[in-house]
């Protein structure tokens, strides 16, 4: 790991945020670990521990939504494992200074690869959740989403009081297509972005990776906020190392300074 980012990688890109005429975010499941949920992949991640799923989870759910229920509602194993950990889960530092971002004017969406619901939690509005929210449930027909919480679950599968389409958790499984509402909104992000702050990921899961590859291919201002190098940090323009748990809340100090400066 490098050292800390000095004063002046931190001005220069609160300068490039503050001015930024469309700034987005893009996170991962870096932010996620910071809040103390396990990664999926590598050390201490689940599928390390328990091997990973089958791939065609979501053609398991359409030949049986009833049986997909049923284990969803009574998980074993590892998914036993996240749902417990999910729900006890806290935003961090990272997501309300992010949060903060939004509140202010500054962030225009943020983009997470997350399911966890935290960035909603620490206070985010415009949120475009490409994998999904563990706590809602998603019509498969029209899209509509509600809290798992508002859906009669008597009868299995669920099915929606608007259109009559089959109900089936809002994460998104293997070899199920992006929601093409969220798509629409990323594309549209991408299309407008000209800094794009990339935190607690490396880029490399698609469609999330194209996104901040667009943004820069456009001239725009590229942030990564990771304790590590990655796939994308030569195509970063700045690139602060360290959680983003300690890096965004400064980094947000910083902007806020340089705001108030332009005021």
């Amino acid at each position: 790991m490098e050292d800390r980012p000095s004063e002046e990688d931190l001005r220069k890109a609160a300068e490039a945020i503050a001015h930024a005429t469309y700034a987005a975010a893009l996170t991962g499941a870096g932010l996620s670990v910071e809040s103390g949920i396990p990664p999926f992949r590598g050390p201490g991640g689940l599928w390390t521990k328990h091997g990973e799923p089958p791939l065609n989870g979501f053609e398991e759910f359409l030949s049986d939504p009833k049986a997909a229920w049923e284990a969803r509602l009574n998980p074993r194993g590892p998914m036993l494992e996240l749902w417990r950990t999910l729900q006890d889960a806290k935003p961090n530092p990272g997501h309300y200074a992010l949060a903060e971002l939004d509140r202010i004017g500054i962030l225009r969406c943020l983009i997470t690869q997350n399911v966890d619901d935290l960035h909603s939690q620490a206070g985010s509005r415009e949120l475009a959740e490409i994998h999904g929210n563990y706590r809602l449930v998603r019509c498969l027909e029209c899209g509509d989403r509600n809290s798992r919480d508002d859906i009669n679950l008597d009868e299995l599968p669920p099915i929606c009081a608007k259109c009559g389409g089959i109900i089936k958790s809002d994460t998104v499984s293997f070899g199920e297509p992006i929601p093409v509402d969220v798509l629409a909104i990323c594309q549209q992000v991408a299309d407008q972005c000209d800094c794009m702050i990339v935190a607690g990921t490396s880029a490399t899961v698609y469609p999330a990776a194209h996104f901040p590859v667009q943004v820069r291919q456009r001239g725009g201002t590229l942030i990564e906020v990771n304790p590590y190098e990655s796939e994308l940090t030569p195509m970063c323009s700045i690139s602060l190392r360290g959680p983003a748990g300690e890096i965004l809340p400064l980094l947000v100090e910083r902007v806020a300074e340089t705001i108030g400066t332009r005021s």
